[in-house]
């Protein structure tokens, strides 16, 4: 009977999951091509072609009626990933057709934060001269975060030219300064603190400039950031004090039954697709929670997964650097 009762509470499971009906409305919306252009290019074949500068072929797209504003499998629109990649040309060819200079794509970045990210002065500047806008509505991430964050010392410069707000704060309320200690950017938190930046600000879970500098041995930002008094308090303090530079993906209830699921369906002999599809939404979901703990911008880390579909439960996973912010502390 306890056996029986098990099988029908995971029928129910998998039913409310719906690993055996039709496909969800989130993915029967998942990108497709435009209905009324014959010869649409595929998501991954747009972003290759955009980011291998291959300005013939996208004008040839545009001039058969692909929506300027087109969404790659990744980085966002075409005029996105050529701000990323710092390409005028292909940008003022999706500007000229309409692309929305101030779109975001799903993590809420726009193109100017592309640029920020990636250091792309030029680009940054064709942008902010053609209406990007500079900030972001509150607790949101703003290409300054992102400038800082990453280093750019001339971008931070010149978006805080054109009124970029130098106390801006990410969604769990890091503030820019913040982000510049963060990565051990002195030089850029010495300009941000010339510029009038917050030293005092903290995020909801109560961490400061001073305590990311000291928590990431970053002692020469400590002094930057901090009076004499308040870094001779600080460094008086014991190390344990400011806890652990380490980061690590947390586990979960839902992952836990996820899995528990997965074991009964393959028991069965039945597909795992959806499951497993399941089991990676989860896993970004955790990875989602990790950044805003942390105060990181979503672009600056990758959820690594060390997966075998044999054997799920061996899985490990863990947050690493990527980009701009790859080999860095902590």
């Amino acid at each position: 009977m306890k056996l029986l009762k098990m099988q029908r509470i995971l029928a129910a499971m998998i039913i409310g999951l719906g690993l055996a009906g039709p496909l969800s409305a989130q993915e029967a919306a998942a990108p497709s091509r435009p209905a009324a252009v014959a010869d649409a290019p595929s998501p991954v074949l747009f972003g290759v072609r955009v980011e291998a500068g291959d300005i013939d072929r996208v004008r040839a797209w545009l001039d058969a009626g692909v929506d300027p504003d087109f969404v790659a499998d990744r980085i966002g629109t075409g005029l996105m990933i050529a701000a990323w990649n710092g390409n005028l040309p292909m940008m003022e060819l999706f500007v000229a057709r309409g692309a929305d200079i101030n779109r975001s794509n799903a993590l809420g970045e726009q193109a100017l934060m592309h640029a920020a990210w990636r250091g792309q002065v030029e680009a940054a500047k064709w942008l902010l001269a053609r209406g990007a806008r500079a900030n972001a509505p509150p607790q949101q991430w703003s290409a300054l975060h992102y400038a800082a964050f990453s280093g750019n010392r001339d971008i931070a410069q010149l978006l805080l030219d054109h009124g970029a707000d130098i106390n801006a704060r990410s969604p769990n309320g890091s503030s820019v300064l913040m982000m510049a200690v963060y990565e051990g950017h002195e030089a850029l938190a010495r300009l941000l603190v010339g510029r009038g930046a917050d030293r005092k600000a903290r995020n909801e879970w109560g961490d400061g400039a001073l305590e990311w500098a000291m928590k990431f041995k970053h002692l020469g930002i400590a002094r930057v950031v901090s009076s004499a008094d308040e870094f001779a308090e600080a460094a008086a303090r014991p190390k344990a004090h400011w806890g652990e530079a380490k980061k690590s993906l947390l586990a979960s209830e839902e992952l836990e039954r996820l899995l528990r699921v997965r074991d009964y369906i393959e028991a069965r002999g039945m597909a795992l697709d959806r499951i497993d599809r399941q089991l990676a939404a989860e896993r970004a979901r955790l990875a989602r929670d990790l950044i805003a703990r942390e105060a990181l911008p979503p672009r600056s880390v990758t959820l690594e997964i060390s997966a075998r579909k044999a054997a799920p439960r061996e899985q490990k996973a863990a947050l690493r650097r990527s980009g701009a912010a790859a080999g860095r502390r902590p």
